[in-house]
């Protein structure tokens, strides 16, 4: 059968189940800082759910996320806490790669106010170098705009390591970005891998089509939200302002099996998908006789 990359799922939403913190802009990262060794635990149970990735609790470590907080000044020491809890995570398993995720300039989703292209290259090509010592692979997550990738792809390439490109696209038209251009626009673009993420998981069929005839692996992880609304693209917003729809491990499992049809090789899940859910893609996996690399 096929060899299948399962990542893993959601940190933010996972990390909000496990303890009584209220939700803030800030609280996939300020969580290293309050409740030391919790982001270690949830990549621990990652591993021993099937997942053969860690993605590095990175995403959110832009300056322009950092400034103006009580975390300002402090990018270099959280991007060392979130990679030394990934590596504490494959030690304790004793195998597996780690991925250092990289979000977007100034939010999520947001498609306008977005730095320009030589800006946003800089920018992302300062993460990616600050990660790369201590990460297998970059993953470039939650891209929505076209410009925006090819910054990202860009500023990374000096790096040598593989660079994952996840864009995010429209959760009722999968054949669009959510800046609203076309997926087929980002085809002249050369990652190591395509990915779509953080989106409706019905949209990502759509999405992927254009990906089997680019020439490299290519897969999805989508979210468990039920829509992503207008009040969380601002700054500084959480997700107390979005809903989460009824998303059952066998229900989430079902369509990543499609998405494997569809041709895609590698799987996992975002927010709101966790460990539970990653487990049932991995024994479903096995029962289709597919092999986890």
């Amino acid at each position: 059968m096929t060899d299948i990359t399962l990542l893993d799922g959601g940190m933010g939403q996972e990390l909000l189940a496990r303890v009584p913190d209220a939700p803030t802009g800030l609280w996939a990262t300020k969580v290293m800082v309050d409740h030391p060794g919790l982001v270690r635990a949830v990549h621990e149970d990652y591993f021993a759910a099937g997942a053969t990735i860690a993605t590095a609790n990175t995403y959110g470590l832009h300056n322009d996320r950092l400034d103006g907080t009580e975390l300002e000044g402090q990018q270099d020491t959280l991007i060392a806490t979130a990679l030394d809890e990934a590596h504490a995570a494959r030690d304790a398993h004793g195998s597996g790669r780690i991925a250092g995720a990289i979000g977007p300039l100034v939010w999520s989703y947001r498609t306008d106010g977005l730095p320009p292209y030589d800006e946003a290259r800089g920018l992302y090509g300062q993460m990616a170098r600050k990660l790369a010592p201590r990460v297998d692979l970059i993953l470039f997550e939650t891209v929505a705009t076209v410009e925006q990738a090819r910054a990202a792809l860009d500023g990374a390439c000096e790096t040598g390591l593989p660079v994952w490109l996840a864009v995010t696209v429209d959760d009722e038209d999968g054949a669009r970005l959510r800046s609203g251009e076309p997926v087929t626009a980002l085809s002249d673009l050369t990652p190591d891998a395509w990915l779509v993420n953080c989106s409706a998981p019905e949209a990502m069929p759509a999405a992927l089509a254009p990906m089997a005839g680019w020439g490299k692996p290519y897969g999805a992880y989508a979210n468990g939200f039920a829509e992503i609304t207008k009040d969380f693209l601002d700054p500084g917003s959480n997700t107390s302002q979005l809903k989460s729809r009824e998303m059952p491990p066998a229900l989430y499992a079902e369509h990543a099996l499609r998405w494997i049809d569809q041709g895609a090789t590698i799987v996992g899940g975002c927010c709101e998908i966790g460990p539970a859910h990653i487990a049932e893609i991995a024994r479903r996996l096995h029962d289709a006789g597919h092999t986890i690399v």
